[in-house]
């Protein structure tokens, strides 16, 4: 069950909840606030609201609205960091990989919660914590297409690091692109596409040891 689906099971008030229920319960609360307000909208009274929980039960949990949010950052950048790893573990066919990865990030940004929002159209980073964040998503999904990239090829690191960081861009913002588009074109055709126009590029690099290409 989501931190959403929590809220949405728990959210009648006076209903007592184990701790860390209650605690993925708030945080979906704040999810669905932050998501359509904006942190520097959203209020810590519209979100005990939506959880349908008093403010003293919520800052027994959070001290502050920073902290919440805070706290779905690094759950949602986690979620993806890992989506990654696990599209490039998934298969030992690069351009598979490709495809897998670029998946992941439309996977990511179309889950219903509008996590994504909070992670890269966020109204916040200019706070240092949350800017800190941002880029460990950022260079965490890059460096995990790095080793792959420098294991194949023998680019070196600051070779591969420059690949991996084009191509996390590329799929980040592209899915994002996708979605604003309501998107007008079927996921997996708009993934096939854009796994076409990565492959040319990395399958230009041909693999280690080989005169090969991917």
């Amino acid at each position: 069950m989501t931190a959403i689906e929590q809220t949405e099971a728990a959210r009648p008030r006076g209903t007592r909840l184990p701790r860390r229920a209650r605690r993925n319960q708030l945080l979906g609360a704040a999810q669905e606030v932050f998501v359509a307000q904006g942190y520097h909208a959203a209020a810590m009274d519209d979100i005990a609201e939506r959880a349908g929980v008093s403010k003293p039960v919520l800052y027994q949990h959070f001290p502050g609205k920073l902290d919440l949010y805070l706290a779905l950052l690094d759950q949602h950048c986690e979620s993806l960091i890992q989506s990654v790893r696990v599209a490039l573990a998934s298969t030992t066919d690069n351009k598979q990989r490709v495809r897998a990865t670029m998946d992941a990030y439309f996977a990511y940004v179309e889950d219903d919660g509008g996590a994504f929002r909070l992670v890269f159209e966020s109204d916040l980073t200019n706070e240092p914590a949350v800017r800190e964040r941002v880029d460990k998503v950022t260079n965490e999904c890059a460096e995990a297409i790095c080793e792959v990239i420098a294991e194949d090829t023998g680019l070196s690191q600051a070779e591969s690091m420059l690949l991996a960081s084009g191509l996390g861009g590329l799929a980040q913002v592209v899915a994002r692109s996708w979605l604003h588009s309501d998107r007008s074109v079927p996921r997996d055709q708009a993934v096939q596409l854009l796994t076409s126009l990565a492959w040319r590029g990395i399958a230009g690099f041909p693999l280690h040891g080989t005169d090969q290409h991917h």
